[in-house]
């Protein structure tokens, strides 16, 4: 088992150095239809041509596709396999989880590659500077998950926290450089990004609603399913009014 995930690991880092090396090698060719080559220096909007346009559609949809939606699908996916009483639908969630957040990190260097390959990188602004952090920290999330210690050992409870917590962080700081890439898009183009905005926070919004309700949905259908016969006897005290207890401890005598 160790021997597979160690395979897994390899193949997972051999294809990350690929891909920088195909960035590194074509990001000089590329240079001359960078972002910055169409911006006027009085202040005026970009001219951006149809490829530039079509490469930043592209590079925002895959950072979408990964930090909006495969990420924190798969945080969902493994919180519900939690919740699981099943042993088959347990494996099931997590399988989803593994591929979900495996896709997710390889879009979202897909989106690093494209930008490095093809848009100025002076790393000015918020958007590009958070995004070189998050592909960085990235990439430790599926090494650590591939490293994961059995049930049982100790060190398992401080893994588990690590995990759920470079998770969240990952997951929640992607998000925000989606929502400032949109805002640095307007500023640059003066192009209107309202309904994008608008849809990723519909959609993040109905994500963390579903996250927070799966911890309360089996309380929540408890609720209408209590009976007068499974009350404790040490409960008619809080459910009958003073007067009714005191006749009944008559009735009783």
């Amino acid at each position: 088992m160790l021997a597979s995930r160690r395979k897994r690991l390899l193949l997972v880092c051999t294809s990350f150095l690929i891909l920088s090396l195909l960035a590194r090698s074509n990001g000089a060719s590329n240079s001359t239809e960078t972002l910055n080559q169409n911006h006027n220096k009085n202040g005026h909007p970009l001219e951006i041509t149809p490829r530039v346009s079509f490469q930043l559609k592209l590079h925002a949809l895959f950072h979408w596709s990964s930090f909006g939606f495969l990420m924190p699908l798969g945080i969902i996916l493994v919180r519900m396999s939690s919740k699981s009483q099943n042993g088959r639908c347990i494996r099931l969630l997590f399988y989803c989880h593994v591929i979900s957040q495996v896709a997710a990190v390889l879009l979202a260097t897909g989106g690093a590659v494209l930008s490095l390959m093809n848009f100025e990188n002076s790393f000015s602004n918020s958007h590009q500077r958070v995004g070189l952090a998050l592909y960085g920290v990235m990439w430790l999330q599926p090494i650590i998950g591939f490293f994961r210690p059995e049930r049982g050992v100790k060190v398992r409870s401080l893994w588990y926290f690590f995990h759920w917590l470079l998770g969240i962080a990952i997951c929640a700081t992607g998000i925000v450089n989606v929502y400032i890439g949109l805002r640095t898009y307007h500023e640059k183009t003066t192009k209107s990004v309202r309904l994008w905005t608008g849809l990723l926070t519909v959609e993040v919004t109905f994500l963390s609603f579903f996250y927070l309700m799966i911890d309360r949905w089996s309380y929540m259908i408890k609720q209408g399913h209590a009976t007068v016969e499974q009350l404790r006897p040490t409960d008619i005290r809080r459910t009958y009014p003073t007067t009714l207890r005191k006749e009944l401890a008559i009735v009783q005598e």
